[in-house]
């Protein structure tokens, strides 16, 4: 309960620099009668009549406020959040949490509710209670192709990294890759790394190749601690690539490994190895050129 507390506290404060006094007046109103009535019709109409008073205005979250949210649960970040999402947690957060009445409503929102609805359920997954029950929603929200949904469950997101099995982790990861998703903003993406992910890698990578369709210079960053002789031959071609970008993951990803006949190749190019002995070139670095490039 603690915990709710001080999640309700710290959205509410977001809020009040951000929102109109009407707004949060309509909001802290809202908010106890969802508490105090517990009806979930009532629960449902707020968290649907919240877009009339918030906008999908982002929050721009200050250092301070960045701290904050960390305090509330190891990685919970939000970040990319809007105004009208963090209104709709708040809301959220206080409809009784009795379990299985608490099911079957936040079942019905994410079964019946708007891509921006379902996108504020999704993001939330870190603030609600009974985290592992959830397990199967999220892993199951992965199947969208909606991206604004998708992105809610996948990037900065903390629930991902710590409850997904291996294998809907890799599927997650991949489909990132798949929809060219900043994967650099996948929460313990290089905790999670493993062998059968730089496999799904590499073929996804030879796949792409061989309809003649250029490689997200970020999937060579799950390659990394499982360099061998055949993901060398990939990097190899990656690293002689006229991309940039592509050249840059390559020599990176050589870089980082730990397999010393792809060390070798580092010597053809001492200028990318300073950049990144320097710090001019990270893996965020390179998704967010990435990304502006396909702006």
């Amino acid at each position: 309960m603690q915990t709710q507390n001080n999640s309700n506290v710290f959205l509410l404060s977001l809020l009040e620099s951000r929102a109109e006094a009407k707004s949060l007046e309509w909001l802290k109103n809202q908010a106890e009668k969802v508490s105090q009535d517990g009806a979930a019709t009532k629960f449902f109409l707020a968290f649907s009549q919240a877009s009339r008073f918030f906008k999908k205005e982002a929050l721009a979250l200050t250092d301070s406020e960045r701290k904050a949210a960390a305090e509330l649960g190891p990685g919970f970040d939000p970040s990319h959040w809007d105004c009208l999402q963090t209104a709709r947690t708040f809301i959220l957060l206080h409809f009784p949490q009795e379990k299985d009445s608490w099911f079957k409503a936040i079942n019905q929102l994410f079964e019946t509710g708007d891509y921006h609805e379902q996108q504020a359920l999704y993001a939330a997954l870190p603030l609600m209670p009974f985290q592992d029950d959830l397990l199967s929603r999220a892993i199951d929200g992965c199947r969208t192709n909606m991206t604004v949904i998708f992105d809610a469950i996948a990037l900065n997101n903390p629930y991902p990294k710590e409850r997904f099995p291996e294998a809907n982790w890799n599927q997650m990861v991949l489909k990132s890759i798949f929809m060219q998703r900043p994967i650099y903003r996948i929460q313990g993406l290089d905790d999670r790394r493993n062998q059968a992910l730089a496999e799904i890698a590499s073929d996804f990578a030879h796949e792409r190749w061989a309809a003649g369709r250029p490689v997200m210079p970020e999937l060579w960053r799950l390659v990394v601690p499982f360099v061998n002789e055949n993901l060398l031959e990939d990097l190899k071609k990656v690293v002689f690539s006229e991309n940039q970008l592509e050249a840059e993951a390559g020599v990176m990803a050589i870089y980082q490994c730990s397999y010393q006949p792809a060390k070798n190749l580092l010597q053809s190019f001492p200028e990318l190895v300073s950049a990144i002995e320097y710090g001019e070139i990270t893996w965020e670095k390179i998704g967010k050129d990435f990304e502006s490039q396909k702006a």
